[in-house]
């Protein structure tokens, strides 16, 4: 008899064989289970990125944020161009970047990433990483992926990297967006920082970069809730309107005076802080204090959702 002959399942529906040196009354001796090699999940993650990324609900999204730059470059442009100063207060932080934009082009990426941070690319993140697990369960595919040799930690993980790809990706498409209609609505050239000290164009085209790195790594804490969320649903909408839903809730709870003790905790809390990145020097105390709080919000809901994960009975 051959090997594939001898081969046949198990009780529990491991291919077992038997050994050639057992006896005849040895029983079958259960085949040593292959794992996944490294390359094996770069692979999973490139299906992963592919399929987030050819859908259309993401490329909808995508195309929303690019938008948002261009409506605010096409309004400071009409409401610019009798000569008078754009509204937006002064300062230089958050949204009174916008007082800057007809000076100079380059501050409509400062701008647009300060007007889509609050709202539009939490969202699109939260609907993103809602629908990572749900969508999955609600589309009957879930179980399949599970009969890859990936492991419910290895497809989890894979999960997250996307949505944390996508996170740099939605802020990249604002702040390129961004970059493009600046130059062609309005000048560019030298540009002075809040601190009142002037920089090159080259200089303020890294900070630029700096400030987009910062945003996207804003956004990994909202990102770990959405996949916690996405894990204790089999349905994408209602993980999605969740994940949505509370992110609105902790902004309007950062507002509250009352709460101002508990702020300093919610996870948007420090996300206009890279504002400092165009100080000189640059100001790291709120932009660390906002690291160390994303990275918070990463290891407990990415450790709540690896809990709820692998312990949940997947039937679809």
């Amino acid at each position: 008899m051959s090997r594939a002959e001898a081969s046949h399942t198990g009780a529990r529906g491991e291919p077992v064989e038997e050994s050639a040196d057992a006896g005849p009354g040895a029983g079958p001796k259960p085949r040593a289970a292959r794992r996944p090699s490294p390359l094996w999940s770069l692979g999973l993650l490139r299906s992963e990125l592919l399929t987030t990324f050819r859908r259309w609900r993401t490329l909808a999204l995508l195309a929303v944020l690019a938008a948002v730059p261009v409506l605010v470059g096409i309004a400071v442009r009409i409401e610019t161009s009798d000569g008078s100063a754009p509204g937006g207060g002064g300062g230089g932080e958050g949204p009174a970047f916008i007082s800057q934009v007809s000076n100079n082009g380059l501050f409509l990426v400062f701008t647009a990433l300060a007007a889509t941070l609050p709202f539009f690319l939490p969202m699109a993140v939260g609907v993103v990483a809602g629908d990572a697990i749900a969508g999955e369960a609600s589309a009957g595919t879930l179980r399949y992926l599970l009969v890859a040799p990936a492991g419910r930690s290895r497809l989890l993980l894979t999960k997250y990297a996307t949505v944390l790809v996508f996170c740099l990706a939605a802020t990249l498409v604002v702040a390129v967006s961004a970059l493009a209609a600046g130059a062609l609505l309005f000048p560019v050239g030298d540009l002075i920082t809040i601190s009142g000290t002037r920089i090159t164009y080259a200089e303020g085209l890294g900070r630029a970069l700096l400030i987009a790195l910062a945003v996207a790594a804003s956004l990994v804490g909202v990102a770990a809730l959405g996949l916690f969320v996405s894990t204790l649903t089999g349905s994408g909408i209602a993980a999605m309107a969740t994940t949505v839903g509370l992110l609105i809730t902790v902004q309007i709870l950062d507002q509250i005076p009352q709460l101002d003790a508990l702020q300093p905790y919610f996870f948007p809390h420090y996300w206009l802080s890279f504002a400092d990145l165009m100080r000189e020097p640059v100001y790291w105390d709120d932009l660390v204090k906002n690291l160390g709080l994303q990275a918070l919000y990463a290891a407990v809901f990415g450790s709540a959702a690896w809990a709820r994960f692998t312990t949940r009975d997947i039937t679809a």
